[in-house]
């Protein structure tokens, strides 16, 4: 099995989107500042994740979710998630033209 999983920041509105065959030692490795990528957003928590039978289909979702439309989709799919998230989209958007 494969999965395809998104981590959300708990400090900042930034999402990371990864692949992995265990999503458990994933996700301890970015919070030990292991992953490059994710290591000045930490610590992050797991928002979702999707089971996929072939690492080829999990691939497919993967490279999705990191295109815009994929991006646009996992915002959309936290702002319905938790209630009305507004804020958090507008104090990103503060906060990157700074």
């Amino acid at each position: 099995m494969f999965f395809v999983y998104v981590l959300k920041s708990t400090q900042h509105f930034r999402f990371y989107v990864g692949m992995t065959s265990d999503v458990q030692r994933r996700l301890e490795e970015h919070n030990a500042g292991k992953a490059k990528s994710t290591k000045g957003w930490m610590p992050r928590i797991l928002f979702f994740k999707e089971e996929f039978l072939s690492r080829e289909e999990a691939r497919n979702r993967e490279k999705y979710l990191k295109s815009g439309y994929g991006k646009q989709w996992i915002k959309e799919k936290w702002s319905r998630s938790s209630g009305d998230r507004a804020s958090d989209f507008s104090e990103a958007a503060e906060s990157s033209h700074n």
